[in-house]
């Protein structure tokens, strides 16, 4: 379904807890003698401290939500040339067509620490989308890190989430706040080991970051070669599929023709699990990280509320808008509605608490134009982070999820029957976006048709993000999966 996956913020409430148990401490527990005035002194700032520290805890979770819907993206132009990072192996960077190729063993540096990675860029003259229609000069943006070895059999490819892009790891200088949404898994000696294998990732089509100098994407705020001027609705509709063969064509075009797994979040778990269905010969292992094999009648019509604000925003204009002059309140009212969705009611709660969320606030109450706290909170974060993103771009990427089916054939257990692929399915219990029993009913249907499939769960609180903020929990599940040690997952 943009996160530093560290989870600085579970270390922060913890030390808040413990502060909390310090004051609640009975006398008898204490140290037994009259305090000092500095004894005095430093009770009153611990108390001090723990109102700060529970702000601050929430703070910190909250810019780690913010990269569910792209707070880490900036509002600058697209990029717009191809570069090679610095930090591999002298090499050609890969040329800006469709027939584009790699050198045999591009490198990415050997410590998350320093691993710089730089955006590199992907074309294709002619692009023929699923429902058959023609987009012309496809661009998209990827990276990798680590080394493509001589055989090219060590491809690992991590397929993004819904408001995500294809910086998964790493920092593209060393000053920027946080890596990639995965880093805590991706790098050398991780889950996801950059010693030995070579990770990819691409940025969708109709990318929802449009804004975002480290995004490069193709979609309706692209410019349409046949009229100059931006597609808006006459950029073709795309599916899950589409963003598969985009990827399988950069691939391609580096000689890969096998993948040792394909990765994925959320929408990003979409394309993993459409990925061993449509090309089983290709896809080795396949893990479905918070994800769904289909979007079943619940999950469709619930992502239509994403798109209704959207539509709703007289500046929409049937999709004829400028940048200047965008449905920017339409599209914050998703965002909004997505990261509730995205999250739970115990986060909204405690951030409530943080915030002295109250019923009967004075500005809710003596005028109807103003909102409670949570709301001004929420709302406040979804402008920001929609000035780096499209409208029309996120309606598109709502289409695709409703499209989806894995193997996008008549149900869910064709698209099944087709996978070869070992699965492993991480599902997130507290998730009330793609709950659990969408991953479940992939996983119950692939087992009953006798193939090698695994489900272990997400326990923590954080909803569906969980698959972003805290995978980590489950990296030794990813790391033995990977190395094909299904016993020890058990």
């Amino acid at each position: 379904m943009n996160w530093k996956k560290t989870l600085v913020s579970t270390l922060v409430w913890n030390k808040s807890k413990g502060i909390n148990k310090l004051l609640k401490q009975p006398d008898s527990q204490r140290v037994q003698k009259p305090l000092a005035l500095a004894n005095l002194v430093e009770v009153f700032l611990v108390k001090k401290q723990r109102s700060l520290v529970g702000l601050f805890a929430t703070l910190m979770l909250t810019i780690h939500c913010q990269a569910i819907a792209g707070e880490l993206e900036d509002t600058s132009s697209l990029l717009s040339s191809s570069k090679a990072p610095s930090s591999e192996a002298p090499s050609s960077s890969p040329s800006t067509s469709s027939s584009s190729s790699a050198s045999s063993s591009p490198s990415a540096s050997r410590s998350n620490a320093s691993l710089m990675v730089e955006k590199r860029v992907f074309e294709m003259p002619h692009f023929t989308t699923f429902g058959g229609k023609q987009i012309k000069n496809v661009k998209v943006g990827w990276e990798a890190y680590g080394t493509l070895n001589d055989a090219k059999s060590n491809v690992i490819l991590i397929t993004h989430y819904f408001s995500g892009s294809s910086h998964a790891a790493g920092k593209y200088n060393e000053n920027d706040s946080v890596p990639g949404y995965w880093d805590s898994i991706i790098g050398p000696g991780r889950a996801i080991d950059t010693n030995r294998f070579y990770v990819i990732s691409v940025d969708t089509l109709a990318n929802l970051n449009a804004y975002d100098p480290n995004v490069i994407t193709t979609g309706p705020a692209s410019i349409n070669p046949d009229t100059g001027k931006p597609y808006g609705l006459d950029f073709p509709v795309v599916t899950i599929r589409d963003f598969v063969n985009v990827q399988k064509a950069l691939l391609e075009s580096l000689g890969v023709s096998k993948l040792y797994a394909v990765i994925g979040p959320s929408m990003g778990s979409m394309q993993a699990i459409d990925w061993a269905s449509a090309y089983p010969d290709w896809v080795e292992r396949m893990i479905s990280v918070i994800g769904a094999g289909q979007s079943d009648a619940w999950t469709t019509a619930a992502l239509e509320h994403w798109a209704t604000p959207i539509i709703l925003d007289k500046n929409w204009n049937n999709g004829a808008y400028t940048k200047e002059q965008a449905p920017i309140d339409g599209l914050a009212a998703s965002l909004m509605l997505i990261t509730q969705n995205a999250l739970t009611p115990s986060f909204f709660n405690q951030t409530g608490n943080t915030l002295g969320f109250k019923n009967v606030e004075s500005a809710p109450l003596n005028d109807i134009r103003q909102s409670h706290s949570i709301v001004k909170w929420l709302r406040e974060r979804a402008k920001t982070r929609a000035k780096s993103m499209d409208a029309n771009h996120l309606l598109y990427l709502v289409r695709a999820c409703q499209l989806f089916v894995a193997g996008h054939q008549g149900n869910l257990e064709q698209g099944l029957a087709s996978i070869k692929a070992k699965t492993l399915f991480i599902p997130a219990q507290t998730d009330l976006l793609l709950m659990p029993y969408l991953s479940q009913s992939a996983h119950q249907g692939l087992t009953s048709m006798n193939n090698d499939s695994t489900l272990v769960t997400l326990n923590g609180k954080l909803g569906h993000l969980e698959g972003v903020t805290n995978v980590s929990a489950q990296a030794q599940a990813i790391r033995q999966f990977l190395e094909n040690d299904k016993a020890a997952m058990q």
